[in-house]
């Protein structure tokens, strides 16, 4: 969003990018939620617009970005007891995700690009590494991608490109 000058001067979407992946059938799921079928069993898959969607502009000088996210009317479209996957394009909602989401994937930080020792030393996130990268397990589980690009700085050291693959299906009760 942040590229796509008409959607900043109108402060909302549809975004450019957007449109290009409706218009081939793509779905575009910005505070929407959708049942997929899985092995016979339907689990929802939720997405929320973007947290830091709109720049500062003239009439928003010296203010955070503006988000278009809406996490409480995203969920509100997922039937009670549901199984829902989150996509939330920012980390820094999952504290605010309630357990009966069972996983929310996101990217945004790309690892924080440079790795230390498990840590980076900066991260665009006001968690700071806590959800900057890989798995953590709190009130349910999220998944944080490094991603394959870079952002603002073209560095990665010690997060390599990723592209995540996370499998569904019945788990064995054994296991």
């Amino acid at each position: 969003m942040w590229e796509d000058k008409t959607a900043q001067a109108r402060g909302a979407g549809p975004t450019i990018a957007g449109e290009a992946l409706r218009r081939v059938g793509i779905p575009v799921l910005e505070n929407d939620a959708l049942p997929l079928s899985v092995k016979g069993h339907t689990v929802w898959l939720a997405g929320l617009g973007d947290q830091l969607a709109l720049l500062p502009g003239r009439k928003r000088h010296g203010h955070p970005r503006i988000g278009l996210d809406d996490l409480t009317g995203t969920l509100a479209k997922i039937p009670d007891g549901a199984p829902a996957i989150l996509l939330a394009h920012e980390p820094d909602i999952f504290p605010q995700v309630p357990p009966r989401i069972a996983l929310t994937l996101s990217g945004h930080t790309h690892g924080g690009q440079v790795r230390l020792f498990g840590r980076s030393p900066v991260v665009p996130s006001r968690y700071g590494n806590r959800f900057a990268y890989g798995h953590v397990r709190e009130q349910s589980d999220l998944i944080t991608s490094g991603g394959l690009g870079t952002s603002i700085a073209p560095v990665r050291f010690g997060v390599p490109p990723e592209i995540v693959v996370v499998e569904l299906g019945a788990q064995d009760a054994k296991r």
